[in-house]
């Protein structure tokens, strides 16, 4: 059972509102999560204006970005976070086979050395990030500038903390079965039940 109630649309802010009509094929985990954050207008509208103006703005790939998305949830076991596919990301070449290796990622031969570092980065930063030294620094520029480390550390922190706070919701009835068994971990490479969600139009940011 969820944490937060449902706020009816009804209800809604009118910006809010205004904001979500006209969209179609969007998924009851959607709804959902929608529902649950209309509570706080306030919030939703500048998460919305703030993930639309990151992403447009952004210098690091979309690629990589669902990558640490991905790996950040499965330590937040955000079950929502994980079952979630972004639709710009598959765009930018993203793949299940990918998304698989983020089991081992040092070990996988399809993602690159970049996108290794910058996953090992993420870890750290999800785990135990007083741990993260120069060293790790270091690394990171060997593949990234400047401006996508600090994009890099920045997303990194939106997924881990927006992804606890949906840990704790515990938005589990609509999500696929596979994610739903909340007595035992689990994993975005576990099953191949994934929700794609189309972030291509800033309403859904």
């Amino acid at each position: 059972m969820s944490a937060l109630s449902e706020l009816p649309i009804e209800e809604w802010d009118p910006k809010l509102r205004k904001l979500m009509e006209g969209q179609s094929n969007v998924s009851s985990m959607e709804k959902r999560s929608r529902s649950m954050t209309a509570h706080a207008p306030n919030m939703r509208l500048a998460n919305n204006a703030f993930m639309e103006a990151a992403m447009n703005g952004r210098k690091i790939s979309r690629r990589l970005l669902e990558l640490v998305r991905l790996r950040v949830a499965f330590h937040n076991q955000c079950r929502t976070c994980m079952a979630i596919r972004f639709q710009s990301a598959l765009d930018d070449g993203l793949t299940e086979d990918m998304v698989c290796s983020l089991e081992k990622p040092m070990d996988a031969p399809n993602l690159s050395d970049a996108e290794k570092a910058a996953l090992e980065y993420a870890d750290l930063f999800a785990t135990n990030h007083f741990a993260i030294t120069e060293a790790n620094y270091a690394k990171l520029r060997k593949y990234f500038s400047e401006q996508e480390i600090v994009e890099l550390g920045l997303f990194t922190g939106y997924f881990l903390g927006f992804g606890r706070f949906l840990a704790t919701v515990n938005i589990v009835e609509t999500l696929p079965e596979s994610y739903q068994d909340k007595s035992r971990k689990v994993a975005p490479w576990e099953s191949s039940e994934t929700v794609v969600v189309d972030d291509t139009d800033p309403r859904n940011m």
